[in-house]
């Protein structure tokens, strides 16, 4: 796994051994900024889920002007520290030790708001929809921001949920991934 392009470009990130975390492979993360691409320069980015930090890493390489990445697993927040400090991203990336309803209710009360969401939670463990809702109920995303979440194609996402659409997915092997915005 490696910071595909950017001011990062063809850094190596690390991740925790073992089957406990996912990382998105290079193939679905590239996928992912591809479409992404317009939307990237200077927005502010939250990596919900974040386990090696290698969106919101990659999004701030790319020139994003911010991350927050949430993560709880101390193990995993150790290898996120670890990636900023590897590709000199500090100064961009703020990584956040807490479950993530706890963290979005901080970023909440600090009136963030953010133009790009990753979610990429543990498969078919139920995060998605109250997710969703609390982003919604907490007013974190921006007029014109985007969701994007990584699933299990077995974890089948409404259309529409909390003020937002569901406006592209695209499916590899086992993996989904679901592009939301609001509603018009």
């Amino acid at each position: 796994m490696r910071v595909i392009s950017g001011e990062a470009r063809g850094i190596k990130l690390k991740a925790l051994k073992g089957t406990n975390t996912r990382p998105t492979s290079d193939k679905v993360k590239e996928s992912i900024f591809n479409i992404l691409a317009p939307y990237i320069e200077e927005s502010r980015v939250l990596d919900m889920f974040s386990g090696t930090g290698n969106l919101g890493i990659e999004a701030v390489s790319r020139g994003a002007a911010n991350a927050y990445l949430i993560e709880k697993n101390k193990k995993c927040y150790d290898i996120i520290k670890e990636n900023i400090y590897k590709t000199k991203l500090s100064d961009k990336i703020k990584p956040i030790i807490k479950d993530v309803y706890s963290a979005l209710k901080v970023l909440s009360k600090a009136e963030e708001k953010f133009d790009i969401i990753f979610m990429d939670p543990p498969y078919l463990k139920g995060f998605i929809i109250p997710c969703l809702e609390e982003i919604m109920n907490l007013d974190l995303l921006n007029v014109e921001g985007i969701i994007v979440i990584e699933h299990d194609v077995e974890d089948i996402l409404p259309r529409t949920r909390a003020s937002l659409v569901r406006f592209k997915e695209k499916k590899y092997g086992t993996t989904m991934v679901s592009f939301y915005c609001r509603e018009e």
